[in-house]
């Protein structure tokens, strides 16, 4: 048990912002094509944190040509090259599901100030 805790501690990572449900973040991932490699940009919305140490996950949505995209990522994977938070937002609650149903201007979440 002491040996795979000590594992998991190697790969958490410690450079990450802190960032939660109702920010806005720029997600930089490796995507590999062949034998080629090359960071993608998957901007959205944090809907929710779930998860807790080595096992933690983050899922962000977007709106893409009229369609919503949404994106589970573990937070310590080492494809997830970097997460930079654009907006903080204000929230009063910490998985934002609701935003599923909504569109357009009712889909936004307010700026924290």
């Amino acid at each position: 048990m002491e040996i795979l805790r000590a594992i998991e501690q190697e790969q958490i990572k410690t450079d990450l912002p802190e960032f939660g449900a109702g920010d806005t973040v720029k997600v930089h991932i490796r995507v590999r094509e062949g034998k080629r490699e090359r960071i993608q940009i998957f901007e959205g919305v944090v809907l929710k944190r779930q998860g807790g140490g080595l096992r933690e996950t983050f899922t962000v949505r977007k709106i893409s040509f009229g369609v919503g995209v949404e994106k589970i990522f573990p937070v310590h994977t080492p494809s997830v090259e970097k997460i930079e938070v654009t907006r903080k937002g204000k929230v009063r609650r910490a998985k934002l599901n609701y935003l599923r149903d909504r569109v357009g201007k009712a889909a936004k979440v307010k700026e924290a100030r």
